[in-house]
């Protein structure tokens, strides 16, 4: 699932490929905002993503399953 970050003070989001459900993301999120902790996501491909969560403005929450692309989902 891909997940886009809006960070305060930042121009462009981040994108974010996770092999989370949007209830895993969620969780994680609002444990970490009402802790005060930092939001920490690991990819698809082991990149580690660490946020402060009062820094973060918003979290846009993908499909679950991506559509499928060519001839083959015909």
């Amino acid at each position: 699932m891909e997940i886009k970050i809006g960070v305060k003070n930042l121009p462009r989001e981040v994108v974010v490929e996770l092999d989370q459900t949007s209830e895993q993301v969620t969780d994680t999120f609002r444990t970490a905002l009402a802790d005060g902790t930092v939001l920490t996501f690991t990819d698809t491909h082991g990149r580690q993503y660490i946020f402060p969560a009062d820094g973060v403005a918003y979290i846009e929450i993908g499909q679950q399953n991506a559509r499928p692309v060519g001839f083959g989902s015909l």
